[in-house]
């Protein structure tokens, strides 16, 4: 079980882990070399479900996606803290729902492999928690 004291040490590892998966979708040349990534690999492995080109509306969503968990993984990065933590757990449930949604929608199964990572982080930050949230009525 992890401590409430390695607790930060999870916040921390997951914002990095974060800014490292998305940093390449902050501007649209290096989205586009993720996609390239993204659908070598899909083919590579076989998967029935290709990786789409992304319009002009869609590299826009990456950019600002990119842009934004970039931003907060510096944020968690620089001021990690178990209520950051719990926060962030709750943005990766609603990462992992909706990843899930979109593979049940038609979606390349290569976005379970980002939803491994949300849950386990999200578990990971909420778990050495639950006992003080329970303790303090929250």
């Amino acid at each position: 079980m992890i401590s409430v004291k390695n607790n930060l040490h999870v916040v921390r590892a997951s914002a990095l882990y974060d800014l490292i998966v998305t940093a390449g979708f902050m501007t649209p040349w290096t989205v586009v070399l993720v996609f390239e990534g993204f659908a070598t690999l899909s083919s590579a492995l076989g998967l029935e479900r290709p990786v789409p080109a992304l319009d002009a509306t869609g590299m826009l969503l990456a950019n600002l996606l990119g842009s934004v968990v970039v931003v907060w993984s510096l944020w968690r990065l620089m001021h990690a803290s178990r209520r950051v933590g719990l926060y962030d757990a709750l943005a990766r449930g609603l990462f992992a729902v909706w990843q899930v949604y979109a593979v049940a929608h038609g979606a390349s199964f290569l976005l379970l492999g980002f939803t491994v990572f949300e849950v386990a982080f999200g578990i990971a930050q909420v778990w050495p928690c639950r006992s003080e949230l329970a303790r303090d009525g929250r």
